[in-house]
């Protein structure tokens, strides 16, 4: 069974730091991308990261540019989102995401993970 596990979400007040981890398990052989999007409340599901894990390109969001890193552990099937200088506004469900991928193109989401919550407060 395919499995996308996130944790390190929490709470910080604003200006704080905190990694997620997500750890793939399962049959990932098809996988060639994996992100992370964000939905805070009554809001639409953001994507907020995401890395070609066959060429290393990374993709992030203008809102959190200069504050938020995504790296890969390829020996662990794992990613990892360090958010620095956190805003209110970075509160949020996180989830996990990983699809396969046409060439140097990522395709639409295909997995996820349960999500971690994200709390910033002012």
């Amino acid at each position: 069974q395919v499995q996308l596990v996130e944790s390190g979400g929490g709470s910080v007040q604003a200006g704080g730091s905190l990694r997620l981890s997500c750890a793939a398990s399962g049959v990932t052989g098809n996988w060639r991308c994996m992100g992370w999007l964000r939905q805070a409340p009554g809001k639409e599901r953001e994507q907020v990261a995401r890395i070609h894990l066959g060429i290393g390109v990374t993709t992030i969001t203008d809102s959190v540019k200069g504050r938020f890193t995504l790296t890969r552990d390829n020996a662990l099937n794992t990613v990892y989102l360090q958010m620095n200088n956190l805003k209110p506004e970075d509160t949020a469900m996180y989830y996990c995401a990983a699809s396969g991928a046409f060439g140097g193109r990522c395709l639409a989401w295909t997995d996820w993970g349960q999500g971690t919550q994200v709390t910033v407060s002012s």
